[in-house]
């Protein structure tokens, strides 16, 4: 079972603090076995939360071991990071702990130095503040989350719960994911005001947005061999337009969201159907075995038949 560690600082946001609690609480395997085993920590027992004064069962020794720790976010985001706080996040990322933080818990993360050098986001009131205070963190204020593997962060209230459902996906696969969605009364990808990011940069572009009508075309061509040419063709744009319209609303090129949205077919029929693997490249386009295979490693870091032994039905 894995075990997420929920830290709360001192004027901790309760939604932020509620939001993994109830999400990974919400989460079931096959049989109804629960997926993760919650402990809600901190450097004192009692922890000012605003509106009330909450009891921590576990100090900072139940970070160690945990497989995920999640940081929520405070009221008081520039506050000084306590000592002990900053060393036992460090030691835990060292021992390869995965880190995630909810709103504005990117400044006490950020405030490890475990950020430096990442895209990160937060609360799109407080991106400004935090790229001037981390000048090392690539700051992305217009995205719902971002994943850099070990280490996540999410903007704002409700995106805290579009990063907890990215990583029960990402745990347990799509099916325990999209169950947890459901019991949250919440889609399991977001489409909204703000351009949703998931793992290797992949962006869903808001309904009613321009690109739309093309992104479903696309979506139901994927098996076709497609260029450049023949997708400006269907926009009715050049090349050039095309690529700046692309840019402009979904944050990538025409043809890395096409590899994007291939890969993560290939994903859904890995985890529902018992197709070869060879055939599923065919059908989401891939003109070899061996690109299908490279490209689906490449992008999420296993190999097809490793993602089917962990995620298949």
């Amino acid at each position: 079972m894995h075990t997420v560690a929920v830290l709360a600082l001192d004027q901790v946001i309760p939604f932020d603090l509620s939001t993994p609690i109830e999400a990974f609480s919400r989460a079931r395997l096959p049989g109804g076995r629960p997926g993760y085993r919650i402990r809600v920590c901190a450097q004192r027992p009692e922890i000012d939360a605003g509106a009330f004064t909450l009891r921590a069962p576990w100090g900072l020794d139940g970070l160690k071991g945990a497989d995920t720790i999640i940081v929520p976010g405070t009221a008081t985001p520039s506050a000084t990071l306590p000592g002990a706080v900053r060393d036992a996040l460090r030691a835990a990322a060292a021992a390869g702990t995965r880190m995630a933080s909810i709103c504005s818990g990117a400044f006490p993360l950020a405030a490890t130095g475990l950020l430096d050098g990442l895209r990160v986001t937060t609360h799109w009131i407080l991106a400004d503040r935090l790229a001037a205070g981390h000048p090392r963190l690539k700051v992305a204020p217009d995205v719902l989350y971002v994943d850099n593997g070990q280490f996540l962060t999410s903007a704002g209230a409700a995106a805290g719960l579009d990063l907890c459902l990215h990583l029960i996906r990402r745990d347990y696969g799509s099916a325990v994911a999209a169950d947890a969605a459901r019991l949250s009364v919440m889609p399991l990808e977001r489409e909204g005001g703000q351009a949703q990011f998931i793992a290797h940069d992949h962006q869903v572009t808001p309904r009613g947005a321009e690109l739309e009508p093309l992104l479903v075309w696309l979506q139901d061509n994927l098996a076709r061999t497609l260029t450049l040419d023949d997708i400006s063709a269907q926009a009715g744009v050049s090349t050039r337009t095309l690529i700046r319209r692309f840019r402009e609303q979904t944050g990538t090129t025409p043809l890395r969201w096409l590899h994007r949205a291939r890969i993560r077919q290939a994903q859904h029929l890995l985890e529902t159907t018992r197709h070869p693997v060879e055939r599923i490249g065919a059908q989401v386009g891939f003109g070899s075995p061996t690109a299908f295979r490279d490209r689906f490693k490449k992008t999420t870091g296993v190999s097809p038949n490793a993602y089917r032994r962990a995620f298949g039905s």
